[in-house]
């Protein structure tokens, strides 16, 4: 991409639309109220804005690269098309039946999230194939058909097609889908072996029933957008951000809209592990909080935690398993409902909660003035002082702090004897607690410990809260970048065009086949490069190779990274180093005597990574120029503080700003709590340390 290109950036919330606009070294950004029956609306309002503000047309734009949680909430709130699915007899009820496991011992009331589609939507075909790939029971046109002709009757959208071992050999799904091609023209297919086709049939069909129930959704989004932004006239590629990091074209996120869940928040991950280059940071604890959720990410050596499957929508204390298993190359990380539009309650146990239920934009929390009578976060935040109800959004919303104490009393303060502002801080400290609980639990499980790390956050609520957070979990170091209100859309433009093809091949060490493993790594690395060539056909592509491996008679596998060199010229004595090295590192040591045995293997195609020019920190210049004072809650003293008011962009390099404080702009505001300091960078990153 040229130094000179227009780019726009645009990230659809649950309450706000993002949208940045690159034109070389100069950026513009606003943030727009999410329009939930035509997102587009939304994108081409806060499109026109920023080209107002650049002094360009729509016409200039060169790229736009789109990240979205339309797919996440379609999957949350079950929204989604009149899906079938279409699976081996015997297997029916494994989306139900999961995996057996339960993810809390101890609890005799536990129930099972439910299954995205009822057992009655859920239909068999005979025909099997076994464990190696061998046909078993031949599959007839004739039986398909007749399954087929069953849900046409239905009046099914979409139709997912789940076989066993379809990943090891898939005649049997495709023949199905033929035959759906030829009597369901209209209906929309979704097959395994495209969509997941690695091992364990339940997250594998669970991940294609998610594609196909979305797809219809997300295709005629998509598809809308498009004419929308072609009439407006930007006429130029339109891009997605999908849940591993990268990018792909709007015809494979169309096909694959499955791999865009999670698509904003791996935006902000990106943009983090950006900001965490610039300033040499190997441990980062990415805080991205929004309208309607939290997101928590690890991010080490400038490289956000990446796996292939995670959950969308645990329903049990973050605890893994009481989610929907979604089987895709994702960025690891941890959403909760916790966001600015979060509403609260209080429960049978006399307990404040807060989320997942949220306001969203519509009608938004009370303070918005538009029908919303339940407090929410920033209902909180703005009784406790932390915002400016006149330059809320840069002005463009007048918030209602009388509103906001209306909310609190009649919904938590009668029932818990407590006055509007006693009320604030029960809701804030809950919400804060929950996402502290939540980036406690993500450390935990994978061996990390948080006060090493510097906490980098963003979105357009998160540097209300970080301060609180740090303090919470014993971070002694924050950074709130530039943009941080619009961090996401910031990130899409910040990430490479990459796809990461994988497929589920047994092999044990002691059966090791180089040339097979040459073929097939071969074919995976010409399957992803074929989808970055459809986003631009004249790059640099990279390969990063990466098998799954384990001992035998183990449950899950570890990642084992494999150089170019290694993948082409496979050895089974460097394969068993390189696993053994990695085993040791994780478990302090390896096990004698066990055959080692790969069951993934995935390449990723990416177009090299931008250049980062390294910070130079600032030394203290003097104080930040104070424009106004008032009162806002100290949540660690439990009293209002006098704190001093600070435009962020009146903030030289090396200006100070001594908490409490609170740094104002139009996409946030940062608060500094009482025990910390902040100084801002050359590169506009404000820096907040503990005091001495």
């Amino acid at each position: 991409m040229t130094a000179n290109a227009v780019r726009l950036g645009v990230d659809i919330g649950g309450t706000f639309t993002d949208v940045v606009l690159e034109t070389g070294a100069a950026s513009f950004s606003t943030k727009v109220l999410t329009t939930y029956a035509a997102p587009e609306n939304a994108i081409i309002d806060g499109m026109h804005q920023v080209c107002g503000k650049a002094g360009i047309g729509p016409d200039q734009i060169s790229q736009i690269i789109h990240g979205t949680t339309l797919a996440t909430n379609a999957l949350i709130e079950r929204r989604g098309a009149k899906t079938a699915l279409i699976t081996t007899e015997g297997f029916r009820d494994v989306i139900e039946m999961r995996t057996e496991s339960r993810f809390e011992q101890y609890d005799l009331n536990l129930e099972l999230p439910e299954p995205l589609l009822p057992r009655q939507m859920r239909y068999t075909v005979p025909g099997r194939i076994d464990a190696t790939g061998a046909e078993l029971v031949p599959l007839s046109r004739a039986a398909v058909e007749a399954v087929v002709d069953q849900i046409a009757v239905a009046g099914y959208e979409s139709v997912a097609v789940g076989l066993i071992h379809s990943y090891l050999n898939d005649a049997h799904e495709r023949l199905v889908r033929d035959v759906l091609a030829d009597r369901m023209p209209d209906a929309m297919v979704s097959i395994s072996c495209e969509v997941s086709p690695q091992m364990r049939e339940y997250e594998r069909f669970n991940t294609t029933v998610a594609n196909a129930y979305i797809k219809p959704l997300m295709k005629s989004y998509l598809g809308r957008l498009a004419g929308r932004l072609r009439d407006e006239g930007a006429a130029c590629n339109i891009f997605l951000m999908h849940s591993g990091g990268g990018i792909i074209s709007i015809e494979s996120a169309a096909e694959f809209p499955v791999r865009l869940v999670e698509s904003g928040p791996a935006g902000g991950a990106v943009f983090a592990a950006h900001i965490a280059a610039r300033y040499g940071l190997d441990k980062v604890l990415s805080f991205d909080m929004g309208g309607t959720t939290a997101k928590i990410c690890l991010i080490k050596n400038q490289t956000p935690k990446t796996s292939r499957v995670f959950e969308v929508a645990r329903t049990y204390r973050f605890k893994k398993g009481s989610g929907m298993p979604i089987s895709i190359p994702v960025i690891d990380m941890v959403e909760i409902g916790a966001g600015g539009g979060s509403l609260a309650h209080v429960d049978a146990m006399r307990q404040i909660r807060v989320g997942p239920e949220s306001a969203g934009s519509e009608p938004g929390p009370a303070c918005y003035g538009r029908g919303g009578d339940r407090p929410a976060v920033t209902d909180a935040d703005l009784v406790l002082g932390k915002l400016d109800p006149d330059n809320f959004a840069g002005g463009s919303i007048t918030l209602s702090e009388g509103i906001s104490e209306a909310a609190l009393t009649t919904h938590l303060g009668d029932i818990l004897d407590m006055d509007a502002a006693t009320s604030a801080f029960g809701l804030a400290e809950v919400v804060d607690e929950n996402m502290a609980n939540a980036a406690r639990v993500h450390a935990v499980e994978n061996g990390e410990d948080l006060s090493d790390y510097t906490m980098i956050a963003f979105g357009g609520a998160a540097p209300l809260h970080a301060g609180r957070l740090c303090e919470k979990l014993g971070v002694d170091r924050l950074l709130v970048p530039p943009g941080a209100g619009v961090g996401s859309a910031i990130g899409f433009l910040r990430a490479p065009f990459s796809f990461e093809a994988n497929r589920s091949v047994y092999m044990r060490l002691s059966d090791f086949d180089g040339e097979q493993i040459k073929t097939l790594l071969t074919d995976l690395q010409s399957e992803a490069t074929g989808f970055v060539r459809n986003c631009d056909a004249k790059a640099d592509i990279l390969s990063e190779f990466k098998v799954y491996m384990r001992y035998t008679g183990q449950g899950w596998e570890i990642p084992i990274t494999l150089t170019e060199a290694q993948a082409m010229n496979p050895d089974a004595a460097t394969f068993q180093r390189l696993f053994e090295e990695e085993y040791t590192k994780l478990f302090s040591r390896t096990v004698a005597g066990l055959d080692i045995e790969i069951t993934v293997w995935a390449v990723n195609a990416t177009t090299p990574p931008e250049a980062v020019a390294p910070i130079a920190v600032s030394r203290t210049t003097g104080s930040a120029p104070v424009t106004s004072h008032r009162q806002i809650f100290d949540p660690a003293l439990g009293l209002y503080q006098n704190a001093a008011i600070i435009q962020r962009d009146a903030m030289e390099a090396g200006a100070t700003a001594e908490g409490p404080a609170a740094i104002t702009e139009d996409e946030t505001t940062i608060i500094i709590p009482i025990s910390r300091r902040a100084i801002r960078q050359p590169d506009g990153c404000i820096d907040i340390t503990v005091k001495g």
